[in-house]
């Protein structure tokens, strides 16, 4: 790009702000953008100051992501090329609220909080991302920022995503990615729902069979903890206390008293008698003193797991088959938010109250309702009753992956123009409604065997966090069909942003020889908090000649946290991957002996194998598995995230190895 045409970019930039155009400058696009003189060249700015010890972890963060080298200082005021954050009191930014002054020579961030500096430093280095984003033509486009004032706040207090880790066990590494990505879109709430369990018609009909899961340790309960996949207590500590540093408070669920298979599985004398074993049979005794100590377990002591504001008490699709059923189901609510307000912290539950009719009230005192079926909770009535409610309905922002039935991916330009959190499937209420305190989108893993893995989860969240972040933040900006287009180009340049890589967009591989056991990256993976797992994102293409030796099985090609690429698999001894409990083969082996120049082409629907430039097979989804009462099919999904961390230890000589998205 030329001067010329760079100054006329600035330009137009600037004119649509003055003329309050789609012109996006982040994600979530500010409330106020007034602009100034000139522009600011982000390679001046070497240092970052702060006015306020409380400011010292923000100020770290900014400058890690920055990559400033000089080291941060507390100061009164900032100077020439200095990055400073200040703390005003500003009645008028609030809470999240933030003022970011650019100019030629300083720029200024200031909020009444800490939280509000984060989003600030978050707008910024937006900017920055967008500003050195490579263009359709290749080119990095000039660090140049306008000169601007923006002034913004959000429009709701809760931006959140719902994460089922219950059906789908995510490792703690992606839990840390998800933080640092849904901080970098201002999302400020993580639901993570702990416990649940599959259908039954996809275990041979038996509950007993049915696959369930409780992800945490517990040393109360011996035994419940799920085997294959579960989170310490020390881990949840670290990754909450983690989030609040990044602005994103984690509400944990567990689900009662149905979706409780894990429960009734550890203990079966808590199975509902004349029903089903994934409900709790709430006539028991010997219920409510086993919720109180799972409760005490996790909420309660002087240092508690779950040490967030919120706790999340379930309470999602019981049945109501009789008046006392339903009567039951509203006492025990009752007792789970009382208990859960006793540890001083607020109780959060799924509407299910007109699901559950009866006389035994619920006070909405002090409670949050997550309103996602209007049959289960009528958000009408809610509203006349009392309840804070957060918008999370079904229909628009469920990600049900590879199901047939919700969303396998958020239908992101209907959600931009259509969606806000004051509409409730077809209930729509103010902007801005006291009672609506904000809105969440959710991804649940109802199918425990169609093969999705943490790569296409995370394929299919980004999209979805960053649209219900654009629609919680400023619900009213700007839906044309222009201010669309452009808000989505910035989306492709923003990606995971600086402290995550799931997407592995950053990647980029090429070698003239692949020695064995030797990393692919030449600097160190740092901490847990930054993109130590090195992957290539869809759509991407891997390259490489290879001269074949006699290869044993399970040799590797790469690998990383999450995969495993095989030039010969542990079982037949073909090319094929591991990833997520599974493994999936293509009909080709090696020839010791043969050189041939291999390709792999991967996309979100699966993985294609070429040799000398011919197609050899196309692992897609894998369809018409039937469920064991042959009344509906799943497919499995056979993608590959490639792995790029490092290589295994093989015998052919591989050359020319090139990978790139």
């Amino acid at each position: 790009m030329n001067t010329k045409s760079f100054l006329m970019l600035v330009l137009m930039t600037v004119l649509g702000i003055m003329h309050g155009a789609a012109q996006p400058l982040c994600i979530p696009s500010p409330q106020e953008a007034k602009p100034g003189k000139g522009t600011a060249d982000v390679s001046n700015f070497s240092r970052v100051s702060y006015d306020h010890p409380s400011l010292q972890n923000v100020a770290a963060y900014l400058s890690k992501a920055w990559k400033v080298t000089t080291p941060t200082s507390l100061q009164k005021k900032g100077e020439a090329g200095t990055i400073f954050l200040s703390l005003k009191n500003d009645k008028h930014l609030g809470g999240e609220g933030y003022r970011l002054v650019i100019s030629p020579k300083e720029i200024d961030i200031q909020a009444a909080t800490v939280q509000g500096a984060l989003w600030g430093a978050q707008t910024l280095l937006q900017m920055k991302a967008a500003h050195f984003a490579k263009n359709e033509a290749g080119v990095t486009t000039k660090g140049l920022l306008p000169c601007l004032t923006i002034t913004d706040k959000p429009d709701y207090p809760i931006r959140g995503f719902m994460l089922d880790a219950a059906r789908k066990f995510y490792p703690l590494s992606y839990l840390y990615s998800l933080v640092n990505v849904m901080s970098y879109y201002k999302m400020n709430t993580l639901q993570l729902h702990l416990n649940d369990n599959g259908f039954k018609d996809q275990f041979e009909n038996s509950w007993d069979d049915t696959y369930a899961a409780f992800r945490m340790e517990s040393e109360v309960f011996p035994g419940l903890t799920a085997i294959d996949g579960s989170y310490t207590k020390q881990e949840m500590r670290q990754l909450i206390r983690y989030a609040g540093t990044m602005g994103v408070e984690i509400i944990p669920e567990f689900d009662v008293p149905a979706h409780s298979l894990a429960f009734t599985h550890y203990r079966p004398s808590l199975a509902a008698k004349n029903y089903d074993d994934a409900h709790l049979d709430l006539d028991t005794p010997a219920l409510i003193p086993f919720l109180d100590s799972l409760y005490a377990e996790y909420l309660g002591g002087p240092d508690p797991v779950f040490a967030g504001p919120r706790f999340h008490i379930g309470t999602d699709e019981y049945s109501n088959r009789d008046s006392a059923t339903c009567e039951r189901f509203r006492e025990l609510i009752v007792h789970l938010c009382n208990k859960v307000k006793s540890y001083g912290k607020q109780p959060v539950f799924w509407g299910s109250l007109t699901h559950a009719k009866g006389v035994t009230p619920v006070p909405s005192d002090g409670v949050l309702m997550s309103l996602w079926y209007n049959g289960y909770a009528d958000p009408v009535e809610m509203h006349k009753q009392g309840f804070h409610m957060i918008s999370i309905p079904d229909a628009f922002i469920y990600i049900v992956p590879a199901a047939g039935y919700y969303n396998d991916y958020l239908n992101t330009r209907w959600l931009f123009k259509n969606w806000k959190p004051s509409d409730i499937r077809d209930k729509h209420f103010p902007h801005q409604d006291p009672l609506i305190d904000g809105g969440m989108f959710a991804l649940w893993n109802d199918f425990i065997k169609n093969g999705i893995s943490v790569g296409d989860s995370h394929d299919r969240i980004l999209p979805a966090m960053q649209v219900v972040s654009e629609k919680c933040w400023n619900a009213l900006r700007d839906t044309s069909e222009t201010a669309f287009a452009e808000w989505t180009s910035l989306a492709r340049k923003l990606e995971d942003g600086p402290l995550a890589d799931e997407i592995g967009r950053k990647s980029m591989i090429q070698q003239k020889e692949l020695k064995p056991k030797t990393s692919l990256f030449n600097e160190d993976p740092s901490t847990l908090h930054s993109p130590s797992v090195r992957q290539l994102g869809y759509p991407y293409t891997v390259e490489f000649t290879i001269e074949w030796a006699d290869e044993k099985p399970g040799t590797v090609l790469c690998r990383s946290e999450r995969s495993t690429f095989y030039l010969s698999d542990p079982i037949r001894g073909m090319l094929g991957f591991s990833r997520d409990g599974y493994l999936f083969q293509f009909k080709y082996k090696g020839k010791p002996g043969k050189r041939e120049a291999i390709t792999l082409k991967g996309d979100n629907q699966g993985i294609s194998l070429f040799a000398d430039g011919r197609l050899v097979e196309r692992l897609k989804p894998d369809t018409g598995h039937r469920t064991d009462n042959k009344k509906s099919t799943y497919k499995i999904m056979r993608t590959l995230v490639f792995p790029l961390q490092e290589t295994g230890d093989f015998r052919s000589r591989i050359t020319d190895f090139k990978a790139w998205r």
